[in-house]
């Protein structure tokens, strides 16, 4: 083992001892001061905002912590905010792969390495190097995975870590969507699955949700009546409903009655929730899903809009009108995309002008994945597209869960990484 390879195990193992008393605004300084004698220098934790359209200096307390700046107010300092578009720092965000900045002054370097919780884009780091060799990009790798774990490991506790994401003040509604969501990304070797969600600051009655039971992927999008806190009541109670009841070992008809009893017992018929509930086999790529009153999914295959996925729909959870609820099922082939969704995202349109529209919304996910942008990347790159449509504002919730399956195969096709936004 080389004195460099040592002095990284050290940077490595010392920062993870001293993180188990360490507050999240410790984390910039602990880093900085584990980094440096490995030979990673003027470290920069940059954290992404709820929307993901800027970066924020994550500033602290401990030794040697970056303390952040108003952009243009002295020379040397840090900016306490960056773009996402346009920048360095945001290529590496977006792409999610370490980008050189060129020199750092005198013979070091400059990189921007993403930050990930798994495969959730968490934000980036800046460091600056004396080497530029694969010790050297291990060392950056190896440590931007570190902080990854620290920050999510603190900001459960940490308000501030909720305040520097926002950019916008949040509404109580929004506040328990957030706190009720899954990660917005995650991805094995079979599977990736993203969601988003607008309006960010203000969504009420939309909510999604996923999670991985051995070789079953849970999903489902639910859409609340109306679009105020006790929508967001509502969709929090059909949230919570539909994963007692899945882990319980309870089917999918099942599951969606036993959410309608719920709902029924709260709000008697003063309130209801459509949806979609849906599983995936990851061993045989068979879709299941039942249809309460919501838009049908759509499937993306080979790159094109291949249809709809139509399934005779119960009626919404909490109406109690007795439709039957029907289990349908689809073949999907390695590399489809199914794509559930609420009408928030097909019915934004500008004051007087046309609706987004199913085609449209459709379009851009066709031209992201033949980009072959990461899903997370794809997605939020719609979002923006929605919004700029909508003039910045939405009337309504609007929300996407989009899932590829890869195939039932345990080696994942080399593009997996890329697709799920992990750096190579």
């Amino acid at each position: 083992m080389t004195e460099r390879e040592r002095d990284s195990r050290r940077m490595l193992v010392g920062l993870l001892d001293a993180s188990h008393l360490m507050p999240l605004e410790q984390v910039p300084g602990r880093v900085a001061e584990y980094a440096a004698p490995a030979g990673l220098r003027d470290t920069a934790i940059y954290l992404c905002d709820l929307r993901e359209s800027v970066l924020r200096l994550l500033t602290g307390n401990g030794p040697n912590a970056h303390r952040g700046r108003a952009p243009g107010s002295g020379a040397g300092a840090d900016e306490a905010e960056l773009k996402v578009e346009g920048t360095l720092p945001g290529r590496a965000f977006q792409e999610g792969r370490t980008v050189a900045a060129g020199r750092a002054g005198g013979s070091g370097y400059r990189w921007w390495v993403p930050v990930l919780d798994g495969t959730e884009r968490l934000g980036v780091l800046r460091v600056d190097t004396e080497f530029d060799d694969a010790q050297a990009q291990h060392d950056l790798l190896g440590l931007a995975a570190l902080v990854g774990l620290l920050i999510v490991s603190k900001r459960g506790t940490s308000d501030a870590y909720a305040r520097l994401r926002r950019t916008e003040r949040m509404n109580v509604a929004a506040e328990m969507q957030w706190n009720l969501m899954p990660p917005r990304i995650y991805a094995d070797e079979r599977v990736v699955i993203g969601g988003v969600m607008e309006p960010a600051y203000e969504v009420g009655g939309d909510a999604f949700d996923f999670a991985t039971a051995g070789d079953t992927v849970h999903l489902s999008v639910f859409d609340a009546m109306g679009h105020d806190t006790a929508a967001a009541l509502t969709a929090n109670l059909a949230v919570a409903a539909c994963r007692n009841h899945r882990r319980k070992g309870r089917g999918l008809a099942e599951t969606g009655d036993a959410i309608e009893r719920a709902v029924l017992e709260q709000f008697g018929r003063s309130r209801f929730v459509t949806g979609i509930l849906g599983e995936l086999d990851l061993r045989t790529g068979v879709l299941s899903w039942v249809n309460r009153g919501h838009l049908p999914p759509v499937l993306i295959r080979a790159g094109r809009w291949e249809s709809r996925l139509h399934c005779p729909p119960a009626h919404p959870m909490g109406t109690a009108l007795g439709l039957p609820s029907q289990v349908c099922r689809e073949q999907l082939e390695p590399g489809d995309r199914v794509v559930l969704y609420t009408d928030g995202i097909t019915e934004a349109h500008r004051p007087g002008g046309p609706e987004f529209g199913l085609e449209r919304f459709i379009d851009v996910l066709i031209r992201h994945h033949a980009d072959r942008r990461p899903v997370p990347e794809t997605l939020r790159r719609l979002v923006r597209s929605i919004l700029d449509h909508h003039q910045g504002r939405l009337s309504d919730d609007a929300t996407v869960l989009l899932l590829q399956w890869h195939g039932s195969s345990p080696f994942p096709p080399p593009e997996v990484r890329a697709l799920a936004g992990v750096p190579s």
